[in-house]
């Protein structure tokens, strides 16, 4: 053997003990194990067993050497990120035609039955009356409604089946489930076979039905395209299946409209009350003047009231000032009387919480420049695009009848048409993808889009490239709320000849722009008060 030989095997088994990468000790030992075959088999002075042990030997060392400086063995070196931005064109996405949705209850499909007609029926077929349920048996499901069915009181329903919440009426003996949500009361078909559709998956926010006959006229339809095609473009659908759809599906989403309204806005909490700060209102218009208007961060914030008008106040004052305005200019925002044109466009940026990405999905008037829809959310998902565009529609007095979105690629966008089209909401659904006019439709509704990239711009250069992050979502929503306030009631904007977009006598009267803010807080405060 040779005399290398007995050291790489000692030094191989304790870097094996304390070595956790179990690739790493397999290699070595394989490799250990082909040296001393290839000993017994050929000459110690080899080329062939030299190269093997330099090679085993080098291994040994490098890993020795990541012992000793810790990197390694036991903390596994984290990847650094790749900071180059690149570019993942969306799935290829489309929304069937609606399915046919039918009641699940078969009895709301029928004749509604009255359970007094049906109590004197039983009388006059077996000559005595119905009685209702014994009240001395025990009840589980402390149902205390009417049938859905007839009518008939809760003390002539029996509990049918605990584990499913299901009653049994004693008049019309039909049986129904309480505490059903919405998809479970539907019964959904395909339009093309009239099967009902299969539940597969559930989302956070709706739940996906696909066809499943292979009867459908809808998938012997694709089946026969998709055998039509070349072997190149099976072998393209064979790595992404996302590019073509063989069966009907449809996405139900269990939300309804008010529940929405009631999520749509979320609610601001602040640590103070204007009303009983130290400071006078010239000191809260000057602190929103700075920190909104020309983006300074709340640690700038007090340098310059300090260094320009000799006031002194800790960043923490800042944000208090500036959540407990948010928390007021809210409601004036919200529930001004907007007069919106039909033409809207948005787009969602990223803003950073707790250093987590988080989005906000700004949808702005493309003719008037004013911004109706300015939310942060945690995920870039569907049930954010529909709060999205619901908090938008709160703003139209009534229904818009030829109401026009042009937005990006993002699928969630399809997904929240559909769900507002089956609310009986409909509206006009433009996207335009990439950054180059590939279609008619990108090079017309171009101009649209960059309304939107531009108001981007304006809030990450002009309010949010010195925040540095929020440190709750609660006061990145905050901030969102006064730069939409700055925006559409105090800022001038050079497309609409250097006018605010919404003029307020009463703020465009104020003498300068701490005193506007003022002014702004005080409408606020009196519509709260109304």
């Amino acid at each position: 053997m040779s005399q290398i030989i007995p050291y790489l095997i000692l030094l191989s088994q304790h870097l094996n003990y304390f070595s956790i990468d179990i690739s790493w000790i397999a290699s070595v030992n394989n490799q250990l194990l082909e040296l001393l075959q290839l000993q017994e088999r050929s000459d110690k002075d080899s080329e062939e067993l030299k190269r093997l042990e330099n090679t085993l030997l080098k291994k040994l060392i490098i890993k020795l050497i990541q012992l000793l400086t810790g990197q390694c063995l036991f903390f596994p070196q984290k990847r650094e990120k790749d900071s180059t931005p690149s570019y993942r064109p969306y799935h290829g996405f489309t929304v069937d035609s609606p399915p046919i949705i039918e009641n699940y209850h078969y009895f709301k499909q029928l004749k509604q039955l009255d359970y007094q007609q049906l109590l004197t029926q039983h009388q006059l077929d077996k000559g005595r009356p119905l009685k209702p349920i014994s009240p001395n048996k025990i009840r589980r499901l402390n149902y205390e409604g009417n049938c859905p069915i007839c009518g008939a009181p809760h003390n002539y329903l029996y509990e049918n089946n605990i584990e499913r919440e299901q009653m049994l009426c004693k008049v019309c003996k039909q049986t129904f489930t309480i505490h059903k949500t919405r998809l479970n009361e539907l019964k959904i078909v395909c339009p093309h076979c009239s099967k009902s559709l299969e539940r597969i998956k559930d989302r956070n926010d709706f739940s996906i039905f696909k066809c499943k006959n292979n009867r459908c006229e809808f998938y012997l339809k694709n089946k026969s395209t998709l055998e039509a095609m070349s072997d190149e473009e099976k072998a393209h659908i064979k790595q992404n299946p996302q590019a073509f759809k063989l069966r009907f599906i449809y996405r139900a989403f269990d939300l309804k409209l008010p529940q929405l309204n009631k999520e749509v806005q979320q609610k601001l909490n602040s640590p103070i009350d204007l009303a009983k700060i130290r400071n006078s209102k010239h000191v809260l218009g000057l602190v929103l003047t700075y920190y909104v208007n020309y983006g300074l961060s709340s640690r700038k914030t007090p340098a310059i009231m300090h260094d320009v008008h000799q006031i002194s106040i800790s960043h923490q004052t800042v944000v208090n000032y500036a959540q407990a305005a948010a928390v007021m200019a809210q409601n004036y925002v919200e529930n001004y009387p907007y007069e919106l044109t039909e033409e809207l466009t948005g787009d969602e940026t990223y803003v950073k919480v707790k250093k987590k990405n988080h989005y906000v999905f700004f949808i702005s008037d493309k003719v008037k420049k004013i911004i109706t829809s300015y939310q942060v959310f945690e995920k870039r998902d569907t049930l954010a695009a529909i709060k999205s565009v619901y908090q938008t529609l709160l703003k139209y007095p009534e229904k818009p009848e030829n109401l026009r979105l042009v937005l990006d690629g993002n699928p969630i966008y399809q997904l929240a048409q559909l769900y507002f089209s089956l609310n009986k909401i409909p509206f006009e659904l433009i996207q335009v993808i990439g950054l180059q006019n590939k279609t008619e439709t990108d090079r017309l509704f171009r101009p649209y889009k960059q309304v939107t990239e531009r108001l981007n711009r304006t809030f990450k250069q002009e309010a949010y490239l010195t925040m540095n992050g929020f440190n709750s979502l609660n006061t990145a929503n905050g901030y969102l709320v006064l730069f939409t306030a700055y925006f559409n009631f105090l800022r001038r904007h050079e497309s609409l000849n250097w006018r605010v977009p919404i003029e307020v006598p009463e703020i465009e009267d104020c003498p300068h722009m701490p005193a506007k803010w003022v002014k702004l807080i005080e409408l606020s405060y009196e519509g709260l008060c109304a």
